[in-house]
Order: structure tokens, then sequence, then C-alpha cells
């Protein structure tokens, strides 16, 4: 007896055949409704079509990568919730983010081979028009949202594993806080063209309290002369009382604290600032910034064991990648060289003008108005430099640099130089958010802001002054 196979759609055959493994291709509404479920789930659980309609090897792999990617986002979401102090630091180290980075690039590569293998799936020839189109657009854009979100997200994780080791690549032991306070000191310094060699135009301290966040910023004026170097520095031997210029017409030296650069770096007849500072290379700094270190200690009469140093010839770059800052401009300003002879008046000399009112600048006029000299005063051009240090910490908004990740971490990367080690870097960030919450208080060690004489200024004054700014009297009588 011979038993005659069943015809397709008959109600036989309807027990291995399923709609959407098997359907009915001359049905061009289950088709149509197939194409739809396929698309749809290929995209919120990839690797679900070629599991329901196609290879199941490969759905198995699909689901698998799927599966652990959402363990991953979950158990690291979860980790920032209830353990973030542990979760965080491994999150930031630059190994660990490019692994990340490349987790997120490969899955993105699988998701893309999916959803081309769905779309083969789907049999587009053998649904219903209008239908025909609409589902093959939504295949189409969806394939570039996985795409370009894989893209975005692995660049973004690159660029920041990049960046944190290029900056903070030095992995000392991390210091504890000084008196509560982590002190580091900022310099701003300018590697243009002319100049002979790089000498600090700013310089300050920045205080943050490590249990707050409340941020305190000294600035020190770059001529300020006659100070005397902190306990242990092996500045002292060369300078026991204070330090003091040597007449050099070739130097130009002076007593001002800028110039340690030459004391130690250009000038000096023995060359012994290797000698003074041997470990300054290796420990990712220079004898000319720890000679700087030791003398802001000794000014301040706190412990700085960190620095920040911004390079201004690429500051510009930064602020362009921020978008632009905020300034609030109070005198009109000369941009330009300079005077080609004493007492040349700025309209004969003057490349443009920063007029006075709120201004969004980029980063070339930014860079202007730190740099504007000739009409103003010294103290005015630490005010304008502070000014702009709280504009920019102001556009470093989580979503701003979010947005701009990338170009930010670039210019970063050309702007700044630290010895901040690695393991510091997740309790910085944690101390940066409740940063922004409070607002920053400006000393300013100037005849205007505190007093301070220039020339011979009273360093127990300074310390009392410094002291009683970081520890205040709560009025516990203690």
């Amino acid at each position: 007896m011979t038993i005659a196979p069943a015809r397709p759609g008959a109600r036989g055959s309807l027990v291995n055949q399923t709609p959407i493994r098997t359907p009915d291709v001359a049905d061009g509404a289950v088709m149509t409704k197939r194409a739809w479920w396929l698309v749809i789930l290929n995209f919120l659980i990839p690797g679900s079509a070629q599991s329901l309609a196609g290879s199941r090897r490969l759905g198995r792999f699909g689901l698998a990568s799927t599966l652990l990617m959402w363990v991953l986002v979950v158990v690291t979401v979860l980790g920032m919730l209830l353990w973030r102090s542990a979760v965080q630091p491994i999150l930031l180290r630059p190994a660990v983010l490019f692994v990340i980075a490349a987790l997120i690039a490969a899955y993105a590569i699988v998701w893309v081979i999916l959803s081309i293998d769905t779309f083969r799936l789907v049999r587009i020839v053998k649904t219903r028009a209008p239908q025909t189109f609409l589902v093959s657009l939504l295949a189409i854009v969806l394939a570039v949202v996985q795409g370009m979100t894989g893209w975005y997200g692995s660049t973004t994780v690159f660029a920041a594993a990049g960046g944190l080791g290029s900056i903070f690549s030095n992995s000392a032991p991390v210091v504890e806080p000084s008196d509560g306070y982590y002190n580091v000191l900022l310099l701003g310094a300018d590697s243009g063209e002319g100049r002979d060699s790089m000498r600090f135009d700013s310089i300050s301290v920045i205080s943050v309290d490590a249990d707050t966040g409340k941020t305190t910023i000294t600035g020190i004026p770059r001529d300020l002369q006659h100070f005397s170097f902190s306990e242990g520095s092996p500045m002292l031997a060369q300078y026991p009382n204070y330090f003091e210029g040597k007449s050099d017409p070739t130097c130009g030296w002076t007593s001002g604290i800028n110039q340690l650069t030459n004391a130690v770096s250009v000038c000096d007849e023995s060359g012994h600032g290797d000698e003074l500072y041997p470990d300054a290379e290796s420990q990712g700094s220079t004898p000319a910034i720890e000679a700087t270190k030791d003398a802001a200690e000794g000014i301040l009469g706190i412990d700085i064991p960190y620095y920040v140093l911004v390079d201004m010839q690429g500051f510009a770059s930064l602020v362009d990648a921020l978008g632009g800052v905020d300034i609030n401009v109070t005198e009109r300003l000369p941009e330009g060289g300079g005077p080609a002879y004493e007492g040349q008046p700025a309209e004969d000399w003057a490349s443009g003008w920063i007029e006075v009112g709120q201004q969004h600048m980029d980063g070339e006029t930014a860079l202007w108005y730190a740099r504007s000299r000739y009409t103003t005063s010294d103290w005015d051009r630490m005010q304008r430099q502070r000014e702009l240090q709280e504009a920019v910490i102001s556009q470093m908004t989580p979503q701003n640099v979010l947005a701009r990740f990338q170009e930010v971490a670039s210019a970063t990367d050309d702007v700044l130089t630290t010895d901040i080690p690695q393991g510091l870097v997740s309790t910085f960030v944690d101390l940066a958010v409740d940063a922004r919450q409070q607002d920053i208080t400006n000393i300013e060690l100037t005849p205007e802001g505190a007093g301070v004489d220039q020339e011979w200024p009273d360093m127990s004054a300074i310390h009392t002054l410094i002291d009683g700014t970081l520890h205040p009297d709560d009025g516990s009588g203690q």
C-alpha cells in the first residue's frame, strides 16, 4: 500500500509546520507578519530570529552572546549602585576599559551579522506590498542603529582607555589626604614659539576636601619672591633662607617663583637639577616641577604630593572640544603679540579686541583672554586665568563630556600632564561630582587679594590664612 506525500498546506503536513520556521511561502499575509516578527525580534533579542527560523547553531551563539552582554551590563550597574567604591576603580583601569571596548566591538559585529542573516530569512520578495518596502526600511535602519551604537560605544571606551592610560600613567602608590585634603599643584605653561624655556605663567594649588569635595584654589603670583622651601626639600641646601635670584643677563634671573625652571634646569652651571631630584623623570615629573612643588609647600604650609601641568599652547583645543566657554568680560582686552616699543598704544598693534560683556568664547579667544597682559596688571591676568579655569570646569558636565567625549579626550591628552596615579582617578571622579554642587573658594596671594607683599612675603601670615580657610573654626572651641 502506497501513502501519497502530504500536499503543502494539507492538514497532515501541519504536524511539522510552523508559521516561523516552515511557513507557507505562498501566503503573503503570513510571510509579511513573519517578516515583521523576525526583524523586530532580532533587534530586541539578537539570535532569536535564527533560533526560530534559521541556523539554530548561529542562533545559540547569538543568544549566548546577548545573554553574556546583558549579564555584564546588569552586574556592572548593580555593582555601581551597591558597591561603587569597589567597582568604579576597576572600571577606570585602562586595561579593563580596553577589554570592555573590544567586547562592545565584537558584539556589534555579531549583531550586524545576525541582522544581515535575519534579512535573508525574511524572504522579502514573498511579503506583500507596500509592507515589503517598510520591512526592508526597518531592517536597514535597525542594522545601521546597531552598527553605529557599537561603533560609538567601542570608540568612546577605547578613547577613554587611551586617555586614562596616557595622562594617568603613574602607577605609584596613592598618598593619603593631608589634614583631610588632597592638594594638587596646578601649573600653566606656554610652549609656544619664542619661548626659551617652559616657565610657569600660572601657579595655583587646588585643595579638595577628601570628604565633601569642597574645593579651594590658591593662586601664587609667578613673580612672588624670597619665599622659603618646605622642610626636607633638596632646594634648602641651595637656598637655606629663601630663594634669591642671581643676576644673570643671559637668563634674566630674578627671585620670582617662576624662575625655578631656570634655577634647576636651564641656567645653573652645575646642572644639579637631576641630582637634586633624581627620581623626577621616572615618576612622570621634572626637576623644575618638583622644585616648584617644594616652593608651594613652603609658601602655603601644606603638603602637595601631585601636580597637573596645563600647556596653554594646546589649551584652545580643549575649549573648542567643550564647545566654548562663557565669560563675563569686564575690561576691553587686546589680542596680539604686544607693542613694538614701550608706550605704543594698543590700537596700533592689536590684531583684535575682546569686548566688554557676556561672551561665549572659542578656544583662540579664551587663550587671548588668559594671555592678555599689556594693558592690565599681572594680578588682573591671574584673576582672568582663574575665571577661565572655573569656566572650563563648569563646562565639563557629564552630559557635555559624554556628548563630545572623543574630542575632549584627544584635546586633554595634548594639554595635560600629571603625576597623579591611576589609583586616585576614581576618587577624584567622585570628588569632582561633589565639587560641582558647591562654590569654589579662591585665594589670591597678591597685594589686592590677600595683602601679600610680592617682594618679601610674610610666610607665617600666609600659613595662617591658608590653615584658617581650609580648617575654619566650627565654633566648637576645639
